[in-house]
């Protein structure tokens, strides 16, 4: 639960959708515990999207009522998520707080914002979405330069074409030359026939379209969707 918010200094607070305590379902660490700070609000709407009760509500807390409920779990790994979080100005402040306190902090972002000003000691998995997500038009493709060894770059991939269209930027940008690239298929199922909504791609498609392309990626599925499904707070 979130501790009650009290009166501070907009600057100094942020708007928290959920603090929790899991499994980390992707990314580097992987099945580990993991602390995840989810702050509210985001510019996209992908297709895909599976937090869109992020978008709205949550509650203010100061970084001090963020790091004290942190500190609540035993795990030091900690993951700051959205919604996009860096939407609001404090995140990178929370970010530095947390690397402070003694965390491993990683920062999920979409890639549409800039990431400059990162503290360096934060782990950055960034985005960049492909055709299938609707919001292609929003990468920013100038943060790729901005990202360091110890980044991820993920690719959440709809269908084939969207695995195309992934593999088109590995090879324009040599991104895998650099840094760590990751490929998820989406999960879940939807109405294909309705806008907006997208059926599963098979994770052993996915597979396959790798080996026989000898793609220099990580595979990953969602452990947490096949643990707890798309239940808020897992």
């Amino acid at each position: 639960m979130i501790p009650p918010s009290t009166l501070h200094p907009r600057k100094e607070t942020l708007q928290v959708t959920e603090i929790f305590y899991s499994l980390q379902g992707e990314s580097r660490t992987i099945g580990y515990p993991t602390v995840f700070v989810r702050l509210t609000g985001c510019p996209l709407r992908c297709t895909y999207c599976d937090t869109r009760y992020a978008f709205h509500g949550g509650q203010r807390m100061s970084l001090g009522e963020i790091l004290t409920s942190v500190q609540s779990y035993r795990s030091r790994l900690v993951a700051v998520t959205g919604g996009e979080p860096l939407t609001q100005p404090s995140c990178r402040q929370l970010l530095s707080r947390l690397c402070d306190a003694g965390c491993q902090v990683s920062l999920e972002t979409s890639g549409a914002l800039d990431v400059a000003g990162v503290d360096a000691r934060v782990s950055i998995v960034m985005d960049l979405k492909t055709p299938g997500s609707g919001e292609m038009e929003r990468n920013r493709y100038e943060n790729l330069a901005k990202l360091s060894g110890q980044d991820q770059v993920k690719f959440v991939l709809c269908d084939h074409q969207d695995y195309l269209w992934a593999k088109a930027q590995l090879e324009a940008f040599h991104i895998a030359e650099r840094l760590e690239v990751l490929f998820l298929p989406v999960q879940g199922i939807g109405d294909s026939t309705v806008p907006g909504h997208h059926m599963a791609l098979p994770p052993r498609m996915l597979a396959d379209w790798i080996l026989a392309d000898g793609l220099p990626v990580r595979m990953q599925i969602q452990l947490h969707k096949y643990l707890w499904g798309d239940e808020p707070g897992r």
